[in-house]
């Protein structure tokens, strides 16, 4: 019946991806107008909706850009309660930036982070408030085809390669396959960590990268839990009974990982970007203490926390112990300084070419 009900979706993910073919070939035609700027940029996107590990990736580039170039996040801000631009302050919170943009200002305060809807008009206002910014980092911008990156990085989920995948409500993707075409780099990211040879060069053929596109593969390395009030690191012995508390597109890579430690994990999952209100709070609470076992901890994500940490104090009344299970990536076949090479390069040629 379910199988059923999703063919009768397809005809309206050919109607959706025609109306994306057609933006895109405007774009392309250059009937609509994309914005270039004098300072690279790079956007960091995919073409599935949510999932595909883009955050540690977009974390991965701040770490090697930070220390080398002034570097700024621009991002949508999604699901924020705010509207326009904002450049991020101490005083900042997750309800005015939105998760990520806020994750990442909380990790990196030495780098600019800011959000606005309308990318191209973001840009000049934080270059013109931070005119020392030497490249920007696009987050989410792949089908923002308004301004134009200098880079263009494309991250695929591994067990979910655009690939295989439809145009949404039939599938995942938010255009056409073809639109892997724009990208200059492609990641798939979630790869097993002992993904083989073998393995690498079939999911290569499957993509045909096109002449001069960078393919990278990518593994998701967890850290140690630490406190989402101390920021202290947190012992959690073998036989704690841990319930994972997370409002993300996929927990079950983070599900998995906690199995591999943790003799009992339960999940407690809300929607994705999700505002917890007292009420979750109070149910987050009653599940708890209905767990079995006298050693007991809730675990949540990086982004989960930024949007807790709005109920703090409610959080500290109810005395309800949280860690947080921080996420990065790691480069399959030791790429890592491929990678990162090919990143300096570009910035690096990029002001060459426009002294």
């Amino acid at each position: 019946m379910l199988e059923y009900l999703k063919v009768l979706l397809y005809p309206f993910s050919l109607l959706y991806g025609l109306v994306m073919w057609t933006r895109n070939r405007f774009y392309d035609k250059k009937i609509l107008t994309a914005v270039e700027f004098d300072l690279p940029v790079i956007a960091v996107g995919n073409l599935s909706v949510g999932g595909t590990g883009k955050t540690p990736h977009v974390e991965h580039l701040i770490r090697v850009l930070k220390d080398r170039f002034k570097t700024a996040t621009l991002s949508r801000g999604y699901n924020r309660r705010s509207k326009g631009y904002l450049l991020a302050t101490e005083n900042s919170t997750a309800a005015q930036l939105g998760d990520e943009p806020m994750q990442f200002h909380q990790k990196f305060p030495d780098i600019e982070v800011c959000v606005g809807e309308e990318r191209m008009l973001a840009i000049p206002q934080l270059i013109g408030e931070r005119p020392e910014t030497e490249v920007i980092l696009l987050d989410d911008a792949f089908q923002h085809r308004s301004v134009k990156p200098g880079l263009n990085i494309l991250i695929t989920d591994y067990s979910r390669r655009f690939t295989k995948d439809h145009v949404v409500p039939f599938g995942r993707l938010r255009e056409g396959r073809k639109g892997y075409e724009r990208a200059n780099c492609i990641i798939v990211s979630k790869c097993p960590p002992a993904m083989s040879a073998a393995e690498k060069d079939a999911i290569r053929q499957e993509i045909n990268p096109l002449p001069g596109q960078q393919l990278y593969f990518t593994s998701l390395k967890y850290g140690d839990l630490y406190d989402m009030f101390s920021n202290t690191p947190v012992s959690a012995p073998a036989d704690t009974t841990i319930l994972l508390v997370c409002g993300i597109a996929r927990p079950e890579p983070l599900l998995q990982q906690l199995k591999q430690t943790y003799k009992q994990v339960f999940l407690l999952s809300f929607p994705d970007h999700y505002y917890y209100d007292g009420h979750d709070l109070d149910k987050i609470k009653r599940e708890l203490n209905n767990l079995p076992g006298t050693n007991k901890l809730v675990v949540t994500t990086e982004k989960d926390a930024v949007r807790l940490q709005l109920k703090a104090a409610r959080l500290q009344e109810l005395s309800i112990p949280i860690a947080v299970m921080p996420v990065e990536i790691s480069f399959l076949f030791g790429e890592t300084d491929s990678f990162n090479n090919y990143i300096f390069d570009y910035v690096e040629q990029f002001g060459s070419n426009h002294v």
